[in-house]
């Protein structure tokens, strides 16, 4: 009977990494190991989900659930959760600079909270569980604040962004029991998270996953309407594209021949994405181009409908299904950006000045 006690030892040696907890001692060996990590501590409400956040964005070596912001020292969770020591339920993520910036942590964490309620998060209320950022240095909280800043003016919201932006303390490590809790209570944490309402928010107000890397802000100047705006503005076929993933009819669209100096901006927002310089006839029937006039303004994400495996093209600040970049475009690429005319308004060079892109005249100047 020894035996069997004997094999299963040998198993957990040897596949340890299926073990949360394992995996949890062997992210922090690696964080002790890497003297070039840093920290960022922020709070959304309960810190099972927003650990699990963090954990899920590359560049991320491990993410700690605990207490900070308030009077009592080494609180209990129970304390903390009955609003007694002033401290919010936080996390501190450990992260790798040369794979992920403290400003993307910032966009990671807007699109997972909701920044304008200040009583708390979802279904957890008081607070205890309200969001703040809690800075390490000057950097930090200029960065913070920020995107706060854009965000506020991006009209993402209708109402004010509440979160708070703090200078870190001290911050208390929460007990064991949380630590990887959707890991180690996978069915406890998904019904939880179901129903604090906390996935539904974010969807309907970001539309796209919310685990993509994208600045929230938009500087103000290229923002998505209201969907009643929108069913105004556009088009039946303008709609169905942008907003319902749809595909208009090639070699039928506006802009497929098109051979006219300009850019193309987003139909709902107004972005700057593609240039005619990088536009190119492919046959297809819909325009194609080799590379974003702004990539910064491009979201790529894959798409597996239609029993296909693509790589979808989304706008950043407009959120518009755009179509489909292959990997059989002309050089200097080898990319084709194949996208619907009705995603698209085409701005003519002479017309750049007076729509508000006269920062592009020097690229058709250059080239002629």
């Amino acid at each position: 009977m020894r035996i069997i006690p004997l094999i299963i030892m040998i198993i957990v040696l040897t596949y340890g990494d299926l073990n949360p907890l394992y995996a949890q001692d062997k992210a922090r060996d690696t964080m002790k190991n890497n003297k070039n990590l840093e920290v960022a501590t922020f709070a959304g409400g309960c810190f099972w989900c927003v650990e699990s956040d963090f954990e899920k964005v590359d560049g991320v070596v491990d993410v700690i659930s605990g207490y900070t912001g308030g009077q009592k020292a080494d609180p209990s969770y129970e304390e903390v959760s009955r609003g007694e020591t002033g401290h919010v339920e936080a996390v501190q993520v450990h992260y790798d600079p040369t794979k992920i910036t403290y400003r993307e942590l910032l966009d990671v964490f807007w699109r997972h909270v909701d920044p304008t309620d200040s009583g708390g998060q979802f279904v957890d209320r008081g607070s205890q569980y309200r969001s703040a950022i809690f800075y390490h240095d000057k950097q930090q909280k200029g960065l913070a604040e920020q995107s706060k800043e854009e965000l506020n003016r991006s009209g993402r919201y209708d109402k004010p962004i509440e979160t708070e932006i703090l200078p870190l303390s001290s911050f208390y490590r929460a007990e064991d029991y949380h630590q990887d809790y959707y890991k180690t209570h996978p069915m406890r944490y998904k019904f939880y998270r179901y129903n604090s309402k906390r996935d539904q928010f974010l969807k309907k107000i970001w539309r796209q996953s919310p685990d993509s890397k994208i600045d929230p802000g938009s500087k103000g100047k290229y923002t998505k309407p209201s969907d009643e705006v929108l069913r105004q503005k556009l088009t039946p076929l303008q709609y169905k594209v942008t907003q319902k993933e749809g595909t208009e009819r090639p070699f039928q669209n506006e802009y497929w021949d098109n051979k006219a100096p300009g850019i193309y901006v987003d139909i709902v927002s107004g972005e700057p994405l593609f240039s005619s310089l990088d536009k190119f006839k492919s046959g297809t029937g819909w325009p194609s181009f080799t590379k974003p006039l702004e990539p910064d303004n491009i979201i790529e994400r894959e798409d597996n409908s239609l029993f296909m495996k693509r790589v979808e093209v989304r706008s950043r600040y407009g959120d518009s299904h755009l179509g489909h970049v292959f990997p059989d475009g002309p050089q200097p690429t080898g990319l084709r950006y194949c996208i619907n005319s009705a995603s698209l308004r085409f701005i003519p060079v002479g017309d750049l000045e007076k729509e508000g892109y006269a920062q592009y005249l020097k690229l058709f100047n250059e080239n002629r």
